[in-house]
């Protein structure tokens, strides 16, 4: 089962649409899980040990982050990098084929630019 962590500022407009497709999908958002504020490593250790591909619109520094661990020889859970450009219906199609169609361990380690081309 696909797990996702949406971070603080992860557009909500996604996550509903989400959620109105598949109701039975868990998306933990980084502010309900008492994490706001708190710094990019942090929250890939939190996604990691939580088993929860981290969904972001974060271009700048998230993808750093996830390699620099994984030069490290850390795992890393997977990362979406949410394009703000691409209407949402495109993004959650996208997102809901992830789900019904592969597992977890897939994702592990990788950065990948959403939407797919």
């Amino acid at each position: 089962m696909i797990l996702f962590a949406a971070d603080e500022n992860f557009n909500n407009h996604i996550i509903r649409g989400l959620l109105l497709r598949k109701r039975s999908l868990d998306i933990a958002r980084i502010q309900d899980v008492g994490l706001s504020g708190k710094a990019d490593p942090e929250i890939l250790d939190w996604a990691t040990a939580e088993q929860r591909i981290l969904l972001t619109h974060d271009v700048e520094t998230i993808p750093e982050f996830v390699y620099n661990r994984i030069d490290r020889g850390e795992l890393v859970t997977g990362v979406f990098i949410v394009s703000q450009d691409t209407p949402f219906r495109h993004i959650i199609e996208d997102l809901i084929l992830v789900v019904e169609c592969s597992e977890y361990e897939e994702w592990q380690n990788q950065v990948f630019y959403l939407p797919f081309k």
